[in-house]
């Protein structure tokens, strides 16, 4: 069982977002806060995959999956790629053909 930590959410919170903001190293940072720069490079690194995946719009770190109505736009998107890749195939082959009908 892990052992509790002896910096609480909030600490640890404020913590990375000085290390964000600053500029300064986590040597730096970590020695005015008496905390470990490798404790603190773990919040850091901890928080940067929190933000990610806040991006993604997962939340979580359920692997990825998708729900009902992300699969139901993952097919409808396939579709229309495949729709717009046969007029684009369309209409290269009609620039081709008119090419050299014009090419005469």
């Amino acid at each position: 069982m892990p052992r509790p930590s002896k910096y609480n959410e909030d600490f640890r919170r404020d913590a990375v977002e000085l290390v964000r903001s600053s500029g300064r190293t986590l040597r730096d940072v970590g020695r005015e806060l008496g905390v470990n720069h490798e404790t603190l490079r773990g919040w850091v690194a901890a928080a940067k995959r929190a933000d990610e995946q806040q991006r993604a719009g997962r939340g979580s770190t359920d692997g990825g999956e998708l729900s009902g109505a992300e699969r139901d736009e993952l097919r409808r998107l396939r579709r229309k790629v495949a729709e717009l890749e046969l007029e684009k195939e369309i209409l290269r082959k009609a620039a081709a053909y008119f090419a050299k009908e014009m090419g005469h």
